[in-house]
């Protein structure tokens, strides 16, 4: 048998190639690759004695010859490809052992120039693979350094059947695929391209997913244009896996919070907030989102923007909850919520998307996606207009401003109830506007006297705000835009109460 090696992660390689060598098998390798294997005291022969042609053009041509891919391609079953390989003088390649040069890691890199990313795009290697993957019947293609020992011991045992063949041979095809993924995402300069691909690397496994007849797994999207944070930098510290639907409570958990810059707590249960609360005292904070509603937060998923000291860990301990996460846990904070088992602690870095990022935020429908820029409105972007007589006070913009972050949160149609930047109640995913008005005042209770109000679009009718001020809301935030607004504004002067339009929308589906 004869192989080819020439890899860029040289992580196994020495030991293999010797485990390759004990079978008797040839092995021909390229500079970088032949060097280490040297280093490492395993002797192999270069690719220009396999294809008697110098490596040219600084490297960029050593393996594109008919010697190389050639021996990959001929079809061993059929006698005119074995006849021609004679005339020509080339002999069969058994093995590919190929990963490709890091272009993901070189353009990831701060400031690197595009010469350098174009001199870090691999053309010899995706063709070896793609060759041998093409003729995987006759030559075993080896991607991934996890599949060495494998190979080895099958190969000793002189059984490599077809399906492990081929389930190789997919492999290096979907590890071309995605390093091509890398280089169209790197040269892209369109939001949205007429052709593109997504890049997923699967992280983890379930038990189940939403429900336990559902199989199901986590892939981290694999993007050069984007910061590998949120869930990508997800560690968990302590308790029970980490469950599918804790992972959608905590994306939900850090969308809200990529929106608060203040110390800020979020309850979450089903993908939204039943508490949320900013303070200076994050331990205080915890105690006012938990007041939102407390006998919703049971079971649910506590999230801070900031690290959990003690005395914020010693309330959070009162409760029973799902998970907490956070960029970081106080060391007692941290000895004190491992006390118990049940609680799933997660870390996961900052999450604040840029505008400036080429990111697009996907939704599966069946059989397509739908694409679209993420919702990522800075604050200093928003221009409130005040629409009434009366101007809200300092307190109540303040208040507004708290509403308008946390409605954006609530699956739509939101109506958030606030008061001293806390949700007091809040109204999700009801048909009916004015439903979710009535869910949010009831939730809230007589604390709603001196609250303020947000709706994540615009009133359609007068009923909802009328609901709200006669309950004790005195000021409202919303987009405006209804062909109504003239009416709801006149309803506000007829309260004094202070109405506030954004001119932007936070539907949520």
């Amino acid at each position: 048998m004869r192989a080819i090696v020439s890899v860029s992660d040289k992580s196994g390689i020495a030991d293999f190639a010797r485990g390759l060598q004990e079978l008797g098998i040839e092995i021909f390798s390229t500079g970088g690759t032949k060097k280490s294997l040297e280093a490492a005291g395993v002797k192999i022969l270069s690719i220009s004695e396999l294809t008697g042609f110098p490596e040219i053009l600084d490297g960029r041509v050593k393996t594109l010859h008919p010697a190389v891919h050639g021996g990959i391609l001929a079809r061993r079953d059929l006698p005119q490809h074995l006849s021609e390989l004679t005339q020509n003088r080339i002999e069969p390649i058994d093995m590919v052992v190929v990963n490709l040069y890091p272009f993901v890691e070189t353009v990831t890199k701060a400031e690197v120039s595009l010469d350098e990313a174009l001199e870090n795009i691999d053309i010899g290697g995706p063709s070896m693979l793609r060759s041998a993957a093409k003729n995987f019947p006759s030559v075993l293609v080896v991607v991934d350094p996890g599949d060495y020992d494998t190979i080895l011991q099958k190969l000793r045992q002189g059984n490599i059947d077809s399906e492990y063949r081929k389930r190789l041979a997919q492999k290096a095809f979907q590890h071309v695929a995605l390093y091509d993924t890398a280089i169209a995402q790197y040269l892209n300069e369109e939001a949205f391209p007429e052709e593109m691909t997504i890049a997923l690397k699967k992280v983890r496994s379930f038990r189940y997913g939403e429900n336990p007849h559902q199989q199901a797994a986590f892939y981290i999207e694999q993007n050069v244009r984007q910061r590998q944070d949120g869930l990508a930098s997800l560690a968990q510290l302590g308790g029970p896996e980490i469950s599918f639907n804790n992972l959608l409570d905590l994306d939900a958990a850090l969308t809200v919070l990529s929106d608060f810059t203040a110390p800020t707590i979020a309850v979450m249960k089903h993908t939204n907030s039943c508490g949320l609360a900013s303070h200076n005292d994050l331990a205080e904070a915890y105690r006012r989102a938990l007041a939102g509603d407390p006998v919703a937060a049971f079971g649910g998923i506590v999230a801070s923007n900031r690290i959990i000291d003690l005395a914020t860990a010693q309330e959070i301990d009162k409760s029973h909850y799902d998970a907490i996460v956070a960029p970081e846990y106080e060391k007692k904070a941290l000895e004190l919520l491992r006390r118990k088992e049940s609680l799933r602690l997660a870390k996961v870095a900052p999450y604040r998307p840029s505008p400036s990022e080429l990111h697009l935020d996907f939704r599966h429908v069946r059989g397509s996606f739908l694409a679209q820029m993420p919702d990522t409105l800075i604050e200093t972007e928003l221009k409130p207009r005040v629409v009434t007589k009366r101007q809200p006070s300092e307190t109540e913009l303040s208040d507004l401003l708290f509403a308008w972050k946390a409605v954006k949160g609530i699956k739509s149609n939101a109506i958030v109830i606030a008061k001293d930047k806390t949700l007091l109640g809040m109204g999700a995913g009801q048909p009916s506007r004015v439903v979710s008005v009535e869910l949010a005042l009831k939730r809230a209770g007589d604390q709603a006297k001196g609250s303020v109000l947000a709706s994540d679009a615009f009133f359609p009718f007068t009923d909802g705000p009328e609901l709200a001020i006669k309950r004790g809301v005195t000021a409202i935030i919303q987009p405006g835009g209804s062909v109504r607004d003239k009416e709801v504004i006149e309803l506000a002067d007829k309260y004094n109460v202070a109405m506030v339009f954004t001119g932007v929308r936070h539907f949520r589906h």
